[in-house]
């Protein structure tokens, strides 16, 4: 083929350019077409520029037969240039300008050589030293060369050679260039017709037996200069510069002061008419220390990491920075035995550096109590190299989806997303079900919308009347309500609530009240919950909740926050305020033995759901303390502030164990369950009782709400269940939350959240990405006797 080589270091010299001539003679070896196009001088460091307003010149240069690349050979002339072209059509004769490695490519493919035929392939080196990791790549000559041959739709490779030793042995450069002649062999004879690559980087370190070892797919090392980036170094800017130093004596001239440094008048007014900056001079003198070490620090699987091992990296890329055929990476280019051109087989093997199940994993989940936790139950599943973390594009904008497809190159590229609902690109998600996998289904209103859940549960218990959630959940009166003054209309169809209401009205001293619990539908962390008994306590709390609307929703929502933050219950924002639900209060609680014996908690129980779907119940349960020691709705203060119509007066802290609303958070109040003294039949019991609830009323969701709770086969999601125990040992479900707020749990139990994330990514992604194999901390397959993650329902929805 004809090939087309140009470079960043310019003709052939051996202390900078001491590759180009060994590689265009190796390729001449192999029958190749070989028109050589390079800058007269070197222009490392330039990138892909262009110089703007300058005529490009040409130089005529006829290299040596030969050429000694050792640096005592310096002062030999090997080659010789000439302004002129040769008359003599049969000289070998390179192209040198005095332009960038992207002019040369530009001149050379479209000015000179036409004689040979149309340009096969370009390529952009050997360079003098590595162009892996980022910070390399996007200011390297020898890329910008071959980034302009594939902007001019030309195949093009920059090739670059890795140096270990400035003490170059003709021998392992004669080797390098082998080798490199079969690796853009094999990658111009298997190019993708498809137009998904542009241009290779290929990186191949100059190591004794070079042919010998492996050449790797490898993705490019994103990395950063150091916190202190200068790469330039200050000098005197009078030093080296006749016109400078002319223009500075012409400026003393000027305000007529002296130059020199002894006269004391022109001194002072020199002082005085002082510049804002002292003049300088810059020198490029960038420090790799940091760059260095971010390779050392990295991932196996990446071009830095590749050639510090020893072995060739290739790069698919696209003319856009952008990795390409992503599905490559971590395999290996196998060459062929022989010299033969005749094969175009790209067989790639699967090596223990990068699986074939290797896959994407995009975590930010925008919470830094839960993030590293995240990150970390991965380094425990998954080897290093099955996986490469991506970062949240610059451009994502808050509550937008990220769009994958611009994350991932290829239909074939695995990736999990774990990120909040509103980053999730479910169009994705629906068009690539078996590879990529996201941390929550599209469609649950079914369970998380108070109101939602309210039915769920009475369309299933009334075709399933022996269903356990018709004894572990109590039945919700769910209503709508716009303006306080309908509230009457709104209960039209609440007969329990009213009837209940009515008694607790009409009762006489020491009737025992039965206490009602009002929560919106589509509020959290525990916001807007009140307690009422009778008609006109429940049209104190909306009438009240009116005359608090803000007069716009924004500056509803900065006071929502700000009372939030402060651990006010009583904030709410308007867009609660819409659907309601009504619970009987759950009288007498169980109350934990110790601090005080009084005081009211509910147990946290994370559920996984995996695929469509398998219900998983997390072992290890919390147990939520309320602030203040308990007392009875209708207790004498309660009793007196119900009397004057002040339901506020009632104090939730005492009811209400949700850790967002205390403000009286005292030691202890998040604890295992397993540690609260309830005795160990009791507290297994209650374990028995939540596993049951918990299979049931997923299923009773996926079956019965179809049109609201929709499992997916390639996502998992983790739940937060509250369920309240009261004096009979019965465990009453009372939410179920999406997103739970893990941070509750506090630091002196982040292992629980930590464990959680562990196993239920091992149920899930394990399987998906091909299994997970022996993460980097040492800890393969969970043991059973370790599991904490108990299944209790699997749901065939035929999915």
């Amino acid at each position: 083929m004809h090939i087309l080589v140009t470079n960043d270091d310019g003709p052939p010299s051996p202390t900078s350019s001491p590759y180009v001539h060994s590689f265009v003679r190796e390729l001449q070896k192999k029958g190749h077409t070989v028109s050589v196009c390079l800058p007269h001088t070197q222009r490392s460091w330039i990138g892909k520029a262009h110089m703007i307003g300058q005529t490009v010149k040409p130089l005529y240069y006829k290299p040596s037969a030969s050429f000694d690349p050792s640096p005592s050979a310096a002062s030999k002339a090997q080659g010789s240039t000439y302004t002129r072209p040769s008359k003599n059509s049969q000289d070998e004769e390179w192209i040198l300008v005095d332009g960038t490695p992207a002019s040369c490519a530009q001149i050379g493919l479209h000015h000179f050589f036409q004689e040979k035929g149309p340009v096969d392939l370009v390529v952009s080196g050997p360079n003098y030293g590595r162009n892996t990791t980022a910070v390399f790549a996007l200011s390297s000559g020898t890329l910008g060369g071959a980034l302009e041959a594939a902007v001019c739709r030309k195949k093009s490779i920059a090739l670059s050679y890795a140096f270990f030793s400035r003490n170059h042995d003709p021998a392992i450069i004669d080797g390098a260039a082998r080798h490199s002649v079969r690796v853009i062999e094999k990658l111009y004879a298997g190019w993708p017709a498809d137009k998904s690559i542009d241009l290779y980087s290929v990186n191949v370190p100059l190591i004794e037996g070079v042919e010998d070892r492996k050449t790797l797919w490898t993705d490019m090392l994103q990395n950063y200069w150091g916190e202190n980036g200068a790469c330039f170094e200050e000098v005197e800017g009078s030093i080296g510069d006749e016109d400078e130093e002319e223009e500075r004596i012409r400026e003393g001239e000027e305000s007529g002061t002296s130059t020199g440094v002894g006269s004391g008048e022109g001194g002072e007014a020199a002082q005085e008419s002082q510049t804002r900056y002292p003049h300088r001079h810059f020198k490029w003198a960038p420090k790799f220390t940091d760059v260095h070490k971010s390779v050392e620090e990295s991932s196996p699987g990446n071009d830095g990491w590749a050639v510090k091992e020893g072995f060739t990296s290739v790069t698919p890329m696209k003319a856009s920075f952008f990795n390409a055929a992503t599905h490559l990476h971590g395999g290996e280019l196998k060459l062929d035995d022989s010299d033969s051109q005749g094969t175009t087989n790209m067989s790639v093997s699967t090596l223990i550096y990068r699986p074939k199940q290797h896959f994407y994993a995009l975590v930010a989940y925008e919470d830094p109590y839960v993030q590293p936790l995240i990150l970390s139950a991965l380094r425990k599943i998954f080897p290093p190299e099955a996986y490469t973390l991506l970062s949240m594009p610059e451009s994502s904008a808050p509550d937008e989806p990220v769009s994958l497809g611009k994350l991932v190159s290829g239909n074939n590229s695995q990736i999990l997303q774990i990120t909040p609902y509103e980053a999730i690109d479910w169009d994705y998600v629906d068009s690539h079900p078996k590879t990529c996998m996201v941390n929550s289904y599209m469609l649950r209103k079914a369970l998380i919308r108070k109101h939602y859940l309210s039915a769920t549960v009475e369309q299933w218990v009334a075709k399933r009347p022996e269903s356990v959630l018709k004894t572990n959940v109590k039945r919700s009166e769910a209503f709508e309500l716009d303006y306080a003054e309908f509230l009457d209309d709104a209960l039209v169809e609440a007969f329990d609530l009213r009837a209940s209401l009515e008694r607790n009205a009409e009762a006489r001293p020491g009737h025992d009240t039965e206490w009602w619990i009002l929560k919106p539908s589509m509020s959290d962390r525990g916001q807007g919950i009140r307690l009422f008994s009778t008609m006109e306590e429940l049209q104190d709390i909306f009438d009240q909740w009116e005359r608090d609307l803000p007069e716009s929703e924004d500056e509803n929502e900065n006071e929502a926050d700000d009372a939030a933050g402060e651990g006010n219950t009583a904030a709410i924002t308007t867009s609660h305020l819409r659907h309601f639900v009504a619970q009987p209060y759950i009288h007498p609680p169980l109350l934990a033995p110790g601090a005080g014996n009084n005081y009211k908690f509910h147990i946290r129980t994370y559920v996984a759901c995996v695929g469509s779907l398998d219900v998983y119940v997390y072992k290890q349960m919390l147990a939520l303390f309320a602030g203040k020691s308990y007392e009875t709705p209708t207790s004498a203060s309660a009793t007196t502030a119900a009397e004057k119509g002040e339901q506020q007066h009632i104090d939730l802290e005492a009811h209400l164990t949700n850790t967002c609303l205390q403000r009286s958070v005292r030691d202890g109040t998040v604890q295992r369950f397993w540690d609260v003294p309830l005795g160990e039949d009791r507290k297994r019991d209650v374990f028995a009782q939540v596993c049951a609830v918990a299979g049931e009323v997923f299923e009773a969701a996926a079956r019965a709400m179809l049109m609201h709770f929709r499992p997916l086969p390639n996502a998992f999601e983790i739940f937060g269940l509250d369920f309240l125990v009261d004096a009979q040992g019965v465990a009453w479900l009372l939410e179920v939350n999406a997103f739970p707020d893990f941070k509750q749990t506090g630091d002196e139990l982040s292992e629980l959240v930590a464990g959680l994330w562990e196993q239920v990514l091992r149920k899930a992604a394990g399987p998906f990405f091909g299994g997970g194999g022996k993460g980097e901390e040492g800890h393969g397959k969970a043991d059973d006797d370790n599991e904490q993650l108990v299944l209790v329902r699997r749901v065939d929805l035929g999915r």
